[in-house]
């Protein structure tokens, strides 16, 4: 029996809150596909952050959206400059996932999948909306997009985008920072 779709997941999780925001796609998990996740979470909460003015997200060290991805960093300097937000991104450092809030959030998320069905897309994010985490409802979405592989930039394009791009001289690919 072969499935009938592949959803994929992401997700952002305010730590000290346990305030969650799931996003599924249909298609590839790329940087394109992280940050219109991101895109869809802004939209639905910018009301209630209008007094904010950067956003800190600590982040895993996933192929999709590292310090090395400029696809990512292109696509996030894009949302600093639409949003007006200065955006600071904290990797965890390689092999320490352990650390990573979401990731005891992922595991709390399967185990109440377990036994259940998911069938269909409509089932995976019921079964997501009625998760809790620390008494907190998720909110989950659905982004029916295309997302291709290997999206890059090349040449001047990458080298404009590193003249944007504030890297802490000590931790050069694990605290980046993008201004509007």
């Amino acid at each position: 029996m072969y499935p009938k779709e592949k959803l994929v997941p992401g997700g952002i999780l305010k730590p000290v809150s346990g305030k969650s925001f799931l996003f599924f796609g249909n298609s590839n998990k790329t940087s394109d596909f992280m940050v219109d996740g991101l895109l869809l979470w802004w939209e639905e909460r910018k009301h209630d952050l209008s007094s904010v003015k950067q956003l800190v997200i600590n982040i895993d060290n996933g192929p999709e959206y590292s310090g090395h991805r400029s696809q990512f960093l292109f696509r996030l300097s894009e949302f600093s400059c639409s949003t007006g937000l200065v955006i600071r991104l904290i990797y965890y450092p390689p092999y320490h996932s352990k650390y990573n809030p979401i990731e005891r959030y992922w595991a709390g998320l399967e185990k109440s999948w377990n036994g259940y069905l998911l069938d269909s897309v409509s089932t995976v994010l019921n079964r997501a909306r009625n998760f809790t985490w620390r008494g907190m409802q998720v909110t989950a979405s659905y982004l029916d997009a295309v997302y291709e592989k290997g999206v890059k930039l090349c040449g001047k394009e990458k080298e404009g985008l590193e003249r944007r791009l504030l890297r802490s001289p000590d931790l050069h690919w694990w605290d980046i920072t993008i201004c509007p």
